[in-house]
């Protein structure tokens, strides 16, 4: 959950997951649609899905008790099995994440551009050289740590940094300068025109099909040009970031006196909402009040 999302926004969900999932045998059982829906509003909905697989596949041939068979599972990589392997079983592995390469480059002075790959292997060899095979869970949350609260990007707090004797990039004077990275590509704006339609006292959603690879299954709203002969008022206007798209939402909401037939939708009472995946933009909308 926290992959690309702020421990402020998970601390709820994970709550909410850990209270309908208890445990691995739960969620193996569970039905998809009823993991998305725990999961709706989180975004990157992937990691719900490999979640859910690995669940089955360690429900089907118990837990893993190293390195390869925590990577096997679905949506892990070489991050990940590292941090679980140190942190749970005690084995040396040392976990990489984007604090600790802004860690190692300025440890290193190194100037490298850390989202090539060879870059990459380069700083996981180098930390595992550093690593504490006595103490691999320890260090690697040290180090996790001393990124993310000292060794920061920007204005990184060297007078407190706890191993700046052994900075290269503090002797040398290069701290504000490293890591280096690739710019940001530019957010693009994406227009888009949504339907809140009301039909005593339901909403209409559509369901996405099995072929969006992102989404497939999720509850939305329609969008406008679905529908282009219902007449609507419009309503709330809202942004929403998906990675580099910036989408410029506007709600139109109507009442339609006659039946709407669009393929893959349904009318949703207030109380079934809960317990459906929708995607955050819809869920954002109907949180809106529109009317």
């Amino acid at each position: 959950m926290l992959q690309q999302t702020r421990v402020e926004a998970v601390i709820p969900y994970y709550h909410r997951f850990l209270t309908a999932f208890p445990d691995v045998a739960a969620l193996a059982a569970a039905p998809e649609q009823d993991v998305l829906a725990a999961w709706s509003g989180l975004g990157y909905y992937s990691r719900a899905r490999n979640l859910h697989r690995a669940a089955k596949q360690i429900a089907a041939a118990g837990f893993p008790a190293n390195w390869p068979d925590i990577r096997s599972l679905a949506g892990v990589g070489d991050y990940t099995a590292a941090a679980v392997a140190s942190i749970s079983l005690g084995l040396p592995h040392a976990a990489v994440d984007g604090n600790v390469m802004r860690v190692i480059s300025r440890l290193a002075n190194d100037a490298s551009e850390i989202s090539a790959p060879a870059v990459r292997r380069r700083f996981s060899e180098y930390a595992g050289q550093l690593l504490d095979p006595k103490h691999p869970g320890d260090f690697n949350q040290a180090m996790m740590e001393l990124g993310a609260t000292v060794c920061k990007p920007g204005t990184p707090a060297c007078p407190q940094c706890p191993v700046r004797s052994f900075c290269a990039a503090f002797e040398a004077g290069t701290v504000r300068e490293l890591p280096v990275k690739l710019k940001k590509t530019k957010s693009r704006d994406v227009p888009l025109h949504l339907l809140l339609l009301r039909r005593e006292g339901s909403v209409l959603l559509l369901q996405r099909d099995a072929g969006d690879r992102r989404l497939a299954g999720f509850w939305e709203l329609p969008e406008k040009s679905l529908l282009p002969k219902i007449r609507a008022k419009r309503g709330a206007e809202f942004t929403h970031q998906i990675v580099n798209d910036r989408f410029r939402i506007c709600v139109w909401s109507a009442e339609p006196a006659q039946p709407v037939d669009l393929p893959g939708s349904r009318w949703v009472r207030p109380e079934e909402l809960g317990t459906l995946p929708l995607a955050t933009i819809a869920r954002k909308a109907l949180t809106r009040g529109v009317s």
